[in-house]
């Protein structure tokens, strides 16, 4: 509530502390595509959106969920279906001539080896995304070794030939 001329709110997506506006501002200013990667615990969304001063338009959406069409049988918030959402976002990309893009994680911290990190390990396949390779995970825990269910070579089989 406004009680004095003196006194500004901030916007309500800052003060619900949804949007970094310095850091949307910065990629806003470099005019390519935003590859937009968030996480939720149960599921990887990524998506290419492309800025339009009345709104951002979403050209290509893949969530994990996706994966169950291609017979994915482990658990969808992992490691493993984070890379396969962002090989299959990579492969519809490429298929509609997208070629680069920037990263945008939005509030989630950057840290070596997250789930988010190999999304984006899965789109470099396909586009270019500028990104410091340190941060991927590595090769095992992207094939999912680690876990006890899983058909990562299958899926990724079965995506690859749809969509090559």
């Amino acid at each position: 509530m406004k009680i004095h001329k003196a006194y500004t709110l901030k916007y309500r997506r800052k003060r619900e502390g949804k949007t970094d506006y310095k850091s949307r501002l910065g990629l806003l200013a470099s005019r390519r595509l935003r590859i937009v990667v968030r996480r939720t615990l149960s599921n990887i969304h990524v998506q290419v959106v492309e800025y339009s001063p009345t709104g951002d338009k979403t050209l290509i959406s893949v969530d994990s969920r996706e994966l169950l069409k291609y017979g994915w049988k482990g658990h969808r918030g992992n490691t493993t279906s984070s890379y396969l959402t962002g090989m299959l976002c990579g492969l519809k990309a490429k298929k509609k001539g997208i070629k680069e893009g920037i990263l945008d994680l939005g509030l989630n911290r950057a840290i070596k080896g997250s789930s988010l990190f190999a999304a984006v390990k899965g789109l470099k396949l396909s586009i270019e995304v500028p990104c410091n390779e340190d941060y991927f995970p590595n090769e095992e825990r992207i094939k999912g070794q680690h876990l006890k269910k899983g058909n990562y070579d299958e899926v990724r089989k079965k995506i690859l030939e749809k969509w090559q």
